[in-house]
């Protein structure tokens, strides 16, 4: 399948990994690209000689297109850059911060830049500030999020931009992806879906636990990184809603959260860690290879596209007059 996305990432499908701290590691990263979709390294809390070793982890998995994920606004933004030009590195992904200085950077060693927003405004902004394509999130999805439903946010930002849009938030089968299609967008980026796959770096009992959650089983919290995240219930968000309540300064309750998400997806603590995840949940049934997962998400559009032109064959509607 090809869309201005596939074609300019170089890559197979039009499915892009979402870039999970503490989750989008070496591994997973390349078991995506693999696969034939874009894989993206989620270096936001990495160090740069971290960064420069986990790129080249990274590549000797793979030959194919990878991303790297960071903070525009990090205060090592130089030294970052150096690093992501110095290793070749096929795409930049961010969101926080402005991105001019990245662009301008990169751009001239032919880097694509992919930033990810979660307003329409802010896409429009991306594509002035020559941004390649633009991944817009919705409020579905899992970690930092907007205001507005994938559903909404993805046929605006088409309407409004020229350059290719990737439509993130509640999307994790084939179903997700022909919706996507249809709304306007030319690919999709899935963050939440890829947690619970055998190569992610995360503990069984965590991919176990996620399985076993619905759709009503995240909540949206205001101030655990000063910014709208979405989670999964359990007891360290009910402390942080408790703070929240009683009227905690919200820098009290922003620390209590720092290194909560190590702790849900590296130490495997999922009462006490913040397990950052999409309303998606309720569409996980499995823990699939990104391989298998990827074959069956192509798979399962294909089956939807022609189960929907023959629904739309038998209707023979009356002509009108």
């Amino acid at each position: 399948m090809k869309t201005r996305i596939t074609e300019l990432l170089k890559i197979k499908h039009p499915i892009i990994q979402g870039a999970m701290s503490w989750v989008a590691f070496p591994k997973l990263v390349a078991a995506v690209s693999n696969a034939g979709g874009l894989g993206i390294l989620g270096a936001s809390f990495m160090s740069i000689d971290e960064l420069r070793e986990n790129i080249r982890q990274t590549k000797a998995l793979t030959d194919k297109p990878f991303g790297v994920n960071f903070m525009a606004n990090n205060p090592q933004i130089d030294e970052l850059l150096d690093v992501i030009i110095e290793e070749e590195v096929r795409v930049a992904s961010y969101g926080v911060g402005n991105p001019q200085k990245v662009i301008e950077r990169t751009r001239p060693h032919g880097i694509i830049n992919l930033p990810t927003m979660g307003a329409l405004r802010h896409a429009v902004r991306a594509e002035q500030n020559g941004a390649d394509a633009v991944i817009v999130q919705g409020t579905e999805a899992g970690g930092h999020i907007g205001y507005v439903v994938t559903s909404i946010l993805v046929p605006l930002v088409a309407s409004k931009v020229k350059i290719p849009v990737v439509a993130a938030g509640g999307i994790g089968n084939g179903r997700g992806l022909l919706a996507a299609l249809a709304l306007g967008a030319e690919a999709i980026s899935m963050g939440s879906r890829f947690i619970v796959t055998q190569e992610a770096p995360v503990p069984l009992n965590v991919k176990e636990h996620l399985i076993e959650r619905t759709e009503e089983d995240t909540i949206i919290t205001d101030n655990l990184t000063g910014v709208r995240c979405r989670v999964i219930k359990n007891k360290f968000v009910d402390n942080m809603l408790e703070l929240t309540k009683n009227g905690a300064d919200p820098w009290e309750i922003m620390q209590t959260g720092v290194g909560k998400i190590r702790q849900a997806y590296v130490e495997g603590d999922i009462e006490g860690g913040s397990l950052a995840f999409g309303q998606v949940c309720g569409l996980i049934q499995e823990i699939p290879t990104c391989q298998e997962l990827i074959d069956n998400i192509i798979r399962e559009m294909e089956e939807a596209m022609v189960s929907i032109v023959e629904k739309v064959g038998n209707q023979n509607p009356t002509p009108a007059n």
